[in-house]
């Protein structure tokens, strides 16, 4: 029989146990229903608000284990804070509306989910491994309502949404592609299996086929822009030439073979030369967005510091239309100091992604996600100038990403400076942020 008192000096403490596994559950559940709005298109749902349901469960399971996690609320970074500004701003400035006051609350009430969300992916996602649990949750949502709007929508001239929310019209889903297509292309390069690259790169064809049968010209605009950067990240400094040449290829027969409607819609901005009902129809929208941004301007100068409300310039623009610029979007209805605390968020996490390029200590895989959210981030703040996406959580997300890679980064240097424990008083300083470590008695 082993001697006890050698027992006890040979306690060996092992890794700590993960208390977090539940929150991130219903964190990946919230992804789930806000990617793929199955109470859009599975009948019942609609009744059943599934992510409040799952963002709330996230956040009792979270607060179950508050104290004992790796990361807690006083590590939130500086982004966080700017979010948070701007709702609150957003829900001070409601009750002043000059247009809707119920509408601008309820609708703030709505935006609101994105901080709940943006808060627990931080807190939660402490490994590579959940990051990428949550992108490919994105990602397949995304490529899967790409198939199903092509399936129900093939009919219309310009594809249409095929569900409702972030996918209701052709420009929302067309963004949402761009959003997401540099993700995809980061799951296929760090996929080990032939058969699931193979995939993705399927998903990736489809999707770029949607956006261009959706004929929206500030997607394709976004798309020239990310798409470029991220084979520059991919192709070029990661050593694919094979990327670039099948992603012009392909591209070249997408343009060919389903731009129709989005070479016809380019060609109407001129104005001239208007032979079909489509450059028609899209030269009228382009002289519309034109007469909305005009508007927008008129009221950010007669509502500078309150705003609109939220969602209540289409109701003041009298064409129940929103405004086609993203940085305008937020500005009219939220008010400047909700514009500037925007831009300071978006900014935040083009400086993160620049500490995250400086540091020459990342292993392949942390390189491929900063290329992938790079791609993201500079697309989206560039797509903004031709879209209202204000509102939509994908930007969001990106920036949430930006921030727990950072994290994961810094935790992984930390835990490599860290000098080698060899007594109990130690380790409970090492895992004061995880919670006590188990003891496990080695019997010789």
């Amino acid at each position: 029989m082993a001697n006890p008192e050698r027992a006890l000096n040979g306690i060996v403490h092992a890794a700590p146990r993960d208390v977090t596994k539940g929150a991130f559950f219903w964190l990946s559940a919230f992804y789930v229903v806000y990617c793929v709005r199955p109470e859009d298109w599975i009948p019942g749902l609609s009744y059943i608000p599934l992510a409040k349901i799952s963002a709330i469960l996230a956040i009792i399971a979270l607060v179950a284990v508050i104290g004992r996690t790796k990361r807690r609320l006083k590590h939130l970074p500086l982004e966080s804070k700017y979010l948070l500004g701007m709702i609150l701003l957003l829900f001070l400035w409601a009750p002043f509306s000059p247009v809707w006051r119920g509408g601008a609350v309820s609708r703030t009430m709505e935006f609101g989910k994105v901080y709940f969300a943006w808060v627990l992916t931080f807190l939660l996602v402490t490994t590579l491994a959940r990051l990428r649990r949550l992108i490919f949750i994105q990602a397949g949502s995304v490529a899967l309502v790409s198939v199903i709007s092509v399936i129900k929508g093939s009919s219309h001239p310009r594809l249409q949404g095929a569900l409702g929310g972030i996918y209701s019209n052709p420009n929302d889903l067309a963004f949402a592609i761009v959003l997401t297509l540099p993700l995809i292309l980061l799951l296929l390069l760090t996929s080990k299996s032939n058969l699931i690259r193979a995939g993705w790169g399927l998903a990736m064809v489809a999707m770029m086929y949607t956006l261009f049968l959706t004929a929206s010209r500030a997607g394709f605009i976004d798309l020239v822009i990310s798409v470029p950067v991220a084979l520059w990240f991919f192709g070029v400094k990661g050593r694919r030439p094979q990327l670039i040449v099948i992603t012009i290829l392909v591209g070249s027969l997408l343009v060919v073979f389903s731009g129709k409607h989005l070479r016809e819609r380019f060609s109407a901005i001129t104005g001239s030369n208007l032979e079909s009902h489509e450059e028609t129809t899209a030269y009228g929208s382009y002289e519309e967005r034109k007469f909305l941004m005009e508007r927008a301007l008129t009221g950010i100068a007669h509502y500078p510091l309150t705003g609109l409300g939220t969602g209540d310039f289409m109701t003041y623009s009298g064409r129940w239309k929103q405004v086609h610029m993203t940085y305008l979007e937020i500005a009219v209805e939220g008010g400047i100091p909700v514009a500037i605390l925007y831009l300071m968020f978006f900014s935040s996490g083009f400086r993160n992604l620049r500490k995250l390029r400086k540091r020459r200590d990342l292993d392949p895989e942390a390189t491929l996600f900063v290329g992938a959210l790079y791609s993201c981030l500079l697309g989206f703040v560039v797509g903004a100038c031709f879209a209202p996406e204000a509102y939509q959580f994908f930007p969001y997300f990106t920036i949430a990403y930006i921030s727990a890679l950072l994290a994961i980064v810094k935790e992984r240097e930390a835990e490599k400076d860290a000098p080698a424990l060899s007594n109990d008083r130690s380790s409970r300083g090492v895992y004061a942020n995880y919670g006590e470590p188990r003891a496990v008695p080695v019997v010789r």
